[in-house]
């Protein structure tokens, strides 16, 4: 079997609330409608649509995992690149779960939730 292409779906509260967020982060739109908001996400431009959780879960014939279902890393170019996505999360209204640090040898980054609690790393490495 041949994957042509891989994508991510997420459970949301608040549609207008996801989007305004993403937008805030500089990502780009992959469109929306009144089921989902979608997002392009790095060089390669993978997609995460972020569904209504009342649409998702009936669709995955039952009950998706609250916020943590899956991390996604996002990476930056430097020490000072982690701290402005740092800062712009928080601008936008997301929860820094750890502050930006300097772990093992030659990582710097953090750790943060989306309104829904989904988890990102950003990581210089």
């Amino acid at each position: 079997m041949k994957t042509k292409k891989i994508w991510a779906n997420f459970g949301v509260q608040d549609l207008a609330r996801t989007t305004n967020f993403y937008q805030q982060l500089g990502f780009k739109s992959n469109g929306s409608s009144e089921q989902l908001t979608s997002f392009f996400f790095g060089d390669e431009k993978f997609v995460i649509h972020f569904f209504l959780k009342s649409i998702l879960e009936p669709a995955m014939k039952g009950p998706i995992a609250d916020g943590n279902e899956i991390i996604f890393t996002l990476a930056a170019d430097t020490p000072a690149e982690v701290d402005e996505w740092a800062k712009a999360v928080r601008a936008a209204g997301g929860t820094l779960v750890s502050e930006p640090e300097a772990f093992g040898e030659g990582y710097y980054g953090f750790v943060f939730a989306d309104p829904d609690g989904h988890r990102f790393n950003v990581f210089q490495m």
